[in-house]
């Protein structure tokens, strides 16, 4: 599978606001639809700091928007665009969101587990704005820069903490002369 794609918010809020009077609709596999009477629940802004197997610190943001089936509620018709807008604009009154923020739409239901997802297509179809979403893939920053993963060609592990190296003590003759003895009253105890 090829990695989506992924969409800062800036860009994620310009292509909302192209299409207001759209109904907005989620796809989340092949064929698999977020209920109609879905609900935004929270926009999420989340701060990401980590150390790859390599050693090299990483840091990004993500913007989360929660979508949350509610049950037994039946509705016809998604939301429209603008009715997303005005709950994101509710919440950028709050909370500043980093427009260059990854964009992930978390989602479950009964048939599926709640995970974090990209929007990976935005397709107009008649009356709807669908954003396609997709999987994340896990990848491995180092390979990513060109290093490796796993044993490099001289052996050493790249993925595992240095070990430290083991401090050479040398050894003290420990032996006793009878010159170097202490006796009563010489000072030496």
């Amino acid at each position: 599978m090829n990695k989506p794609q992924a969409i800062n918010w800036g860009s994620f809020k310009e292509k909302l606001v192209q299409y207001p009077s759209l109904d907005l609709q989620f796809q989340y596999a092949e064929n698999k639809w977020v209920a109609a009477s879905y609900h935004i629940t929270e926009i999420k802004q989340a701060p990401i700091v980590s150390v790859d197997c390599g050693g090299v610190k990483n840091e990004w943001t993500e913007i989360i928007v929660q979508l949350w089936e509610p049950a037994n509620q039946q509705q016809e018709r998604a939301m429209k665009v603008k009715k997303a807008l005005s709950i994101i604009d509710v919440v950028e009154k709050v909370l500043l969101l980093n427009i260059n923020g990854t964009v992930k739409i978390e989602f479950g239901n009964s048939e599926f587990d709640t995970r974090q997802l990209y929007p990976n297509e935005f397709i107009i179809e008649g009356e709807n704005l669908i954003i396609d979403l997709r999987p994340d893939t896990v990848q491995c920053k180092a390979i990513e820069r060109g290093g490796s993963c796993g044993t490099t060609a001289t052996g050493e592990e790249c993925c595992t903490p240095a070990k430290p190296e083991k401090q050479r003590l040398g050894l003290k003759n420990l032996a006793v002369t009878a010159a170097a003895c202490c006796e009563p009253g010489s000072g030496c105890c």
